[in-house]
């Protein structure tokens, strides 16, 4: 039977599952829309669809490398307590695993790549979703290629990648937790957003101007403010966490190598959180209780 776009439609608005979800359901059920609902609460997807919407911000960021590229991938959760478990824990690591070995660019291309267990990405997280309870997504997916790349995990919380050319696996590998620890924005300082150069800028105006010192002080402090923003947020300009006598820059100099590229992540950066006001609710449930009794 034809699974026709309508059909698709239906049976999603009936689940709440993804398209392709609902088209391989009706493929497996031969277009029987019930039998495909039937064998989909079966699998945990439309229990896993309707957890869909609830906040995922909690999770891990599992970096690899491989065959001269790196990969970054942040699986979320709603809870610390789950972000923990084993078979949470499992499958990031799988999805990590075949994010380097497939090649794939993004997210939704990932979802569709088997598992050594035979299923999908996408199936794998429905059915952990059924088991433990908790929304869960895949959320994002990069890749960094070079030619001395290194990852780093600081509690599963943060994770690295970064590309030196040059040096060796050890040199990356304290860049990639020196990044961590320091948070930089950039590589080097001319690739810092104009938009955040001008804006430092601005607010250093303000501050120098309450000097009330002349325009020529005045346009120095500026100049030397700017500058350190950008020296304190490029990587190269960052006194090195391990060494604060030398700066990364001066260090990877110093072993023949530059670098090329990073990411830093953190989980859930991004997301917002729903925040529970218990002083509040409990104020309300008083007011609630004295309007009932007058």
């Amino acid at each position: 039977m034809e699974i026709t776009a309508s059909l698709v439609k239906e049976l999603r608005e009936r689940t709440a599952a993804g398209m392709m979800e609902c088209k391989k359901a009706l493929q497996e059920a031969n277009g029987d829309i019930e039998l495909a609902i039937d064998n989909m609460r079966k699998s945990g997807a439309v229990k896993a669809a309707k957890k869909a919407g609830r906040i995922a911000a909690e999770g891990v960021v599992v970096g690899r490398v491989g065959a001269g590229e790196a990969v970054l991938v942040e699986i979320n959760c709603e809870t610390d307590f789950v972000a923990k478990d084993a078979s949470f824990v499992a499958f990031a690591n799988a999805v990590a695993d075949v994010a380097l070995s497939s090649k794939v660019t993004d997210v939704a291309a990932l979802g569709e790549v088997k598992l050594a267990s035979g299923e999908s990405v996408e199936m794998t997280r429905a059915n952990l979703v059924a088991k433990i309870g908790e929304n869960m997504t895949v959320r994002r997916l990069t890749r960094l290629a070079g030619a001395n790349l290194a990852t780093y995990s600081h509690g599963g919380r943060i994770g690295v990648a970064v590309a030196l050319q040059g040096g060796d696996e050890e040199l990356a590998k304290q860049v990639a937790m020196h990044i961590a620890a320091a948070k930089p924005l950039v590589v080097n300082p001319e690739q810092m957003p104009a938009a955040d150069v001008a804006k430092e800028r601005e607010i250093a105006t303000a501050q120098a101007a309450e000097s009330g010192k002349p325009a020529n002080i005045v346009e120095k402090m500026v100049e030397g403010r700017v500058n350190k923003f950008l020296s304190e947020n490029s990587l190269v300009g960052q006194a090195f966490v391990m060494d604060p006598n030398t700066t990364v820059g001066n260090l990877l100099k110093g072993k023949g190598a530059t670098a090329t590229g990073f990411f830093r992540w953190e989980v859930g950066e991004g997301i917002e959180k729903a925040e529970d006001n218990f002083a509040a609710e409990v104020e309300a449930m008083k007011a609630a209780a004295i309007g009932t009794k007058a």
